[in-house]
């Protein structure tokens, strides 16, 4: 197939394809013309690159599922790179969550300070807006 069907069957530009060739994640072959052509283990390592970054990998991110792949496995999930790199996801995405958990929590305890000073305010007390700063 050419680049634009790989492109469209993979849900992605043309322009995409080549810059995932630009890194080596897609190796085109060459027809008679000098045209590029892929296959369905193109496709493959195409939805395996975009069902990653749907997940929120890298491109780079990508590379262990990609050899895995070109290695012959039928899923790019198998292979010992690929699972540390998901164990490398799975943890940043951990240390991620604590840290907006955190934030959450500071937040939270803010707004309820802020809500006991205004229980406190005499009734009809506008809040106007701060000063805009200096220009």
């Amino acid at each position: 197939m050419r680049i634009g069907e790989l492109a469209t069957l993979a849900g992605t530009s043309t322009r995409a394809l080549r810059h995932y060739e630009s890194l080596g994640l897609l190796t085109a072959r060459r027809d008679h013309r000098g045209h590029r052509t892929y296959d369905e283990n193109d496709l493959r390592m195409l939805r395996q690159i975009r069902t990653l970054q749907d997940f929120g990998f890298g491109l780079e991110e990508t590379r262990p599922f990609v050899e895995c792949l070109r290695a012959g496995f039928p899923s790019g999930d198998v292979c010992p790179a690929s699972l540390a790199t998901y164990r490398a996801k799975l943890a940043e995405l951990d240390s991620i969550i604590d840290e907006l958990t955190r934030v959450r929590q500071s937040v939270r305890e803010r707004l309820s300070q802020a809500e006991a000073t205004a229980a406190d305010a005499p009734p009809g007390c506008a809040f106007a807006p701060p000063p805009a700063p200096p220009a």
